[in-house]
């Protein structure tokens, strides 16, 4: 019933029970609610689902499966069936077409009967906006959520800050976040100032020059944003490096930067807006972790290092900031249109497209677009999630 009724609104017409017989129908989401399967047996409710409607739904079609969180579950049984979700849905990601994605969402068996606390997820997966997300799975704690007075405008009279938001990903983010409602404080290194200020001005926020690796860059931080703003509500990891080399070449300058940049500057930053309580209770941190974290790349140890360290802080930090009513969660972009990924040679260019269920590249908005998800004060259910934004990339899948 609380699932019928957060998909009974406007934007959706709502079937149940899809069965044969529909064959005229074109869906264009199909939800599945699994937290009642009890035993491995009863996993072929997912196939009495799916399969009668699997040649009935339309392009960029949006599948949904919900289970309980395993890890929470105390019947062997129980627990069981629900870790075979994960198996189901990554497998049907990769027997999906023109551009239809599936997501598996785990609610916590503790969560409140309303429900409230997974709406944010499931606008989100079953929207454009989650278009270059693929098997991945959420996780949504017991919380209860607020739902913000405009959907639109989920944002409006947040404070973020975006680093690295000179270009390319991280000005999609803060123009992102700024249509949403939010007041962006734009960071980056001072020699990036002409296109800092460029995007500054585009979304209407600040522009900050900070480099993140400095020592006294998380003090200078808090301080700008306590005189300026009484504080933050978001903070976007995004800054990042790339400095590679095969391990047998590389230099002790080239890793110790990468790990600065990526690893370091991140956790000194959430460290310093805490300590100094900059950044405000119900408060979001977004990090920006990589493929490269979690299936690694060769020339690439330092960066792979950097990136699967930022997973590292997701998860040892979910639970301390959650004290303080602060979510942490990270994005990991696969292969993604950029000016970066544009001078890599042809052939190789190509293959990266090509290596994902959905078989092309992403976009910057698509990353940006999973980070408002995670910064949505809706989404204060949502914690400790690691989501790639990569196609369901064939690596580390």
């Amino acid at each position: 019933e609380p699932l019928r009724e957060l998909l009974s609104g406007p934007d959706y017409t709502l079937i149940e029970n899809a069965t044969t017989g529909r064959s005229a129908d074109k869906y264009g989401g199909l939800v599945f609610d699994a937290t009642g399967i009890t035993s491995p047996a009863e996993l072929e409710q997912l196939f009495e689902f799916f399969q009668p409607v699997m040649r009935s739904t339309a392009a960029c079609a949006r599948f949904v499966v919900l289970g309980t969180t395993p890890e929470l579950v105390i019947d062997p049984d129980e627990h069981v069936a629900q870790r075979a979700l994960e198996g189901f849905t990554r497998s049907l990601g990769k027997e999906l077409l023109k551009g239809s994605t599936v997501q598996l969402v785990y609610v916590s068996p503790d969560a409140k009967t309303g429900l409230t606390g997974l709406e944010s997820t499931l606008r989100f997966v079953l929207s454009a906006k989650s278009a270059f997300v693929d098997a991945q799975v959420i996780r949504v704690g017991a919380d209860d959520a607020t739902a913000p007075a405009s959907w639109d405008k989920p944002l409006e009279g947040k404070v973020a800050v975006v680093t690295g938001a000179a270009r390319g990903i991280g000005a999609t983010i803060a123009e992102v976040l700024a249509r949403d409602g939010a007041h962006v404080i734009c960071a980056d290194i001072p020699a990036a100032g002409e296109a800092l200020a460029e995007t500054a001005n585009k979304v209407g926020g600040t522009s900050l020059p900070l480099d993140v690796s400095a020592p006294d860059a998380g003090e200078k931080l808090a301080e700008h944003a306590l005189a300026r703003h009484g504080g933050i509500d978001i903070i976007v990891n995004n800054a990042g490096i790339t400095r590679d080399k095969l391990l047998a070449n590389m230099d002790a300058a080239r890793w110790n930067s990468v790990i600065s940049v990526n690893l370091i500057a991140p956790q000194q930053l959430v460290n310093a807006l805490v300590e100094k309580d900059a950044l405000k209770p119900g408060g979001a941190v977004i990090d920006v972790s990589s493929i490269a974290g979690i299936a690694g790349n060769r020339g690439q140890t330092n960066y792979g290092a950097s990136k699967a360290g930022v997973i590292g802080l997701v998860d040892t930090y979910a639970p301390l900031l959650a004290e303080k009513g602060i979510t942490i969660n990270a994005v990991a972009p696969g292969f993604i249109e950029t000016k970066m990924t544009a001078a890599i040679p042809l052939a190789t260019r190509e293959a990266g497209r090509l290596m994902s269920s959905l078989q092309q590249g992403g976009q910057t908005i698509d990353v940006a677009e999973t980070v408002a998800y995670f910064a949505n004060p809706a989404s204060n259910a949502i914690t400790g999630n690691v989501v790639r934004v990569c196609g369901q990339g064939f690596l580390g899948a």
